[in-house]
């Protein structure tokens, strides 16, 4: 598959009236940017399956002390970003592609006073303006989906991974064969999905210099999740989420993936790797 153009991804993403919306939808819980926690902002800055719980149980894997300086690789709003540095006291930082998540995600950072733990820039993964060995872990959440060339991408996380850290990754990725509905959550079209096996990540993890821990598939977390965001729909206490990212598209992007994860086309999957 070739790499689509950055600025088609970004454009997928793209969302100038974050932060506004954001706070409007605070106001209708009856939050302020002064009495939000993390668990209020959690529907819409973990923008992924299994949203925070998923995030915490990745992190729970890659043995993170005080000491880590933490890389989140599509890091979006930075939810998990936070949740990692509040939880382990440590520093991350985070990369995107796209500049309306990474301001918006930066202003969030600084209502709960994690300005000093996390940081948050734009960038391109396959170029990532850090030096060799920079980090001591790494993950990415729903990223990969994206990136066609997952060799450079792999390359390019080992490069500024020291030895013996460990990588995260969970990401949506074939399981089956079938045709895929568009839009997706992470693509309008076929041009921008880049979804790949789970042993297309291993062959590519291994070649770039990573050593597999584990793997598991969470197909059935997935569905488990999706029923439980219905019935919060379905009784009105979805204030906050997916929908204020993509907007009136949000919900044929979610049937359209949850249609096909239940097919078994392809599913939500878990690896944890160590650089060697």
């Amino acid at each position: 598959m070739e790499a689509a153009p950055h600025s088609q991804i970004a454009d997928h993403y793209a969302r100038g009236s974050l932060v506004a919306d954001i706070r409007d939808g605070l106001a209708a819980m009856g939050k302020t940017e002064s009495t939000v926690t993390a668990e209020d902002l959690s529907p819409v800055d973990e923008f992924h399956i299994g949203g925070r719980a998923a995030t915490g149980e990745l992190a729970g894997q890659l043995a993170l002390n005080p000491r880590d300086r933490v890389l989140d690789i599509g890091c979006g709003l930075g939810g998990p970003a936070r949740q990692i540095a509040a939880h382990y006291d440590c520093q991350v930082t985070g990369i995107d592609l796209t500049r309306d998540y990474v301001e918006a995600g930066n202003i969030l950072s600084g209502w709960l006073h994690l300005g000093e733990r996390v940081s948050l820039q734009q960038g391109n993964a396959l170029g990532m303006p850090f030096a060799d060995g920079s980090f001591t872990a790494a993950y990415m959440l729903h990223v990969g989906m994206n990136i066609a060339d997952k060799s450079a991408l792999f390359s390019e996380v080992a490069r500024v991974l020291r030895a013996g850290a460990r990588f995260g990754v969970f990401d949506v990725m074939r399981t089956g064969v079938g045709e895929l509905s568009y839009p997706l959550p992470w693509a309008s079209t076929a041009d921008t999905n880049a979804i790949a096996a789970p042993e297309q990540y291993r062959d590519t993890l291994s070649a770039a210099g990573f050593e597999i821990l584990s793997e598991r598939q969470r197909r059935d977390a997935a569905l488990e999740y999706f029923a439980r965001q219905r019935a919060e729909v379905a009784m009105g206490r979805a204030v906050l989420g997916v929908q204020t990212l993509m907007g009136a598209r949000r919900p044929q992007m979610v049937r359209n993936m949850s249609e096909s994860i239940s097919a078994g086309r392809i599913a939500p999957v878990e690896i944890i790797a160590r650089r060697r």
